[in-house]
């Protein structure tokens, strides 16, 4: 397992136990050290994860090993069929989208993909979309209100991709469209933040009746490093922007722009990807119990509703 810094101590520790239990075979005493050991883990495993800063925070929406959408794909939801290409210019792995059942139902699903080596990395392009990614999400969803489909999306980029060939094919404009065709569906829409919602390739993904965020996740306009380049031209004052920024969890949902804070298992999702998924799956299934009977035309109004009431301001005396 990857780690960051500040849990290098708890990973030698872990590493420590599993030495150990290597070589107890029930005869040589090791039960008892044993026993201290896993109970000293599990405290400092919470100790750790209980104090964390902010920037810590953001290091693990970003952890190398947390899960990505395809992990929590197949443990939620059944019957995947991938759909590709945006029939226009080519397909984007950096969003995979097609249709699921979840506890047997009929679905859609959507979502920011990164790799793990550096190989799916590069293929994925870390998760940063394309116009053609946005096209084709917008082309299951339009596809998933043709047959009374709920639409699950999930959110994990730093920001859609900025390069010339990107712009030159219509990112902003594939971004916008996003943003109409999610704001007018008929169908239910619930969207989670999983790891990084990065400025509008997050948003793209993010017009929904229902937004939750798991708690480590982070939501912002921009990246921390990219905040920093532009106040102070020095991309390492990251944690300084970080702060700032309000990017976490507590904060989206103190200021109305997700609903719910989804629990992640102690350690983070990356310690425990079943769990992980189980939590999750039972916001998913909570959100659609809420959103999902209701008439189509009053859906549609709440869901304009709740972005219109986004947003603090003071009125000038």
């Amino acid at each position: 397992m990857a780690h960051l810094e500040f849990e290098r101590p708890l990973v030698e520790l872990e590493q420590r136990i599993r030495d150990l239990e290597s070589m107890d075979d029930g005869s040589d005493g090791l039960g008892g050290q044993l026993a201290e050991l896993r109970a000293r883990a599990d405290r400092l495993q919470r100790d750790l994860y209980d104090d964390l800063g902010t920037w810590e925070k953001v290091q693990l929406s970003r952890h190398p090993d947390r899960p990505y959408f395809l992990d929590y794909l197949e443990r939620i939801f059944e019957d995947f069929v991938e759909l590709h290409g945006d029939r226009l210019f080519a397909d984007d792995p950096a969003i995979v989208a097609g249709f699921a059942r979840l506890d047997g139902a009929p679905v859609a699903v959507i979502g920011h993909q990164k790799g793990r080596t550096t190989k799916q990395k590069v293929h994925r392009n870390f998760g940063m979309a394309n116009p053609e990614g946005y096209r084709k999400a917008m082309r299951v969803m339009e596809l998933a209100e043709r047959y009374g489909r709920p639409v699950f999306t999930f959110i994990d980029t730093p920001g859609a991709y900025p390069g010339l060939g990107a712009e030159e094919r219509g990112q902003a404009e594939a971004i916008g469209r996003s943003l109409l065709v999610m704001s007018q569906l008929r169908v239910p829409i619930v969207a989670t933040v999983i790891g990084e919602g990065g400025s509008g390739g997050a948003l793209a993904l993010g017009v929904a009746d229902h937004v939750g965020m798991l708690q480590y996740s982070t939501y912002s306009v921009i990246t921390p490093e990219g905040c920093a380049s532009i106040l102070w031209r020095d991309g390492a004052r990251g944690p300084d922007a970080a702060e700032q920024l309000k990017l976490l969890a507590p904060h989206a949902q103190k200021n109305g722009i997700v609903d719910e804070v989804v629990s992640e298992p102690v350690g983070g999702a990356h310690r425990d990807f079943d769990e992980a998924a189980r939590l999750l799956g039972e916001s998913l299934r909570g959100a659609l119990g809420e959103w999902g009977p209701m008439d189509p035309a009053e859906r549609i109004d709440a869901r304009y509703a709740k972005f219109r009431r986004m947003g603090r301001y003071l009125e000038p005396r």
